[in-house]
């Protein structure tokens, strides 16, 4: 599989919930994450974030996203995909169901070593998302 194509199978797995089993073939065994947000500070992994996804999907029952651009910088082995989560607070969670729905705009990029996704960077502002969530 090229990059772009190990990237949008992850990307797809990995946002509809599908949890480790499902973006492990796509990845390095030791894949890190980082990402400048407070809801996931102590997320260290591309496991774990992925599993943090698909707990979130659980609360954000609705969950998806609006894909606005997918492009690869091969002379960096990296690919970025942009996008908007759509989600209602519909079930569990830090508070009970608001109701209430954000639309936040986010960012992967993944780094390739050997073909699988090495590291994972989001750039999202959690803050705004979990405001329009009622959270904060």
């Amino acid at each position: 599989m090229s990059h772009m194509e190990t990237a949008k199978a992850f990307f797809e797995a990995c946002e509809a919930g599908r949890g480790w089993e499902a973006c492990r073939p796509h990845c390095a065994p030791d894949a890190s994450f980082s990402a400048q947000a407070g809801a996931l500070a102590d997320v260290r992994t591309l496991e774990q974030y992925v599993e943090w996804m698909k707990g979130i999907l659980t609360v954000l029952t609705d969950g998806s996203y609006e894909l606005h651009a997918f492009a690869e910088d091969r002379e960096r082995g990296q690919v970025c995909a942009f996008a908007t989560f759509i989600g209602t607070h519909k079930a569990g969670g830090p508070v009970p169901p608001t109701g209430k729905t954000t639309r936040t705009d986010y960012v992967y990029v993944m780094r390739f070593r050997d073909g699988k996704i090495a590291h994972m960077t989001k750039i999202w502002n959690d803050g705004y998302a979990l405001k329009e969530l009622g959270w904060a």
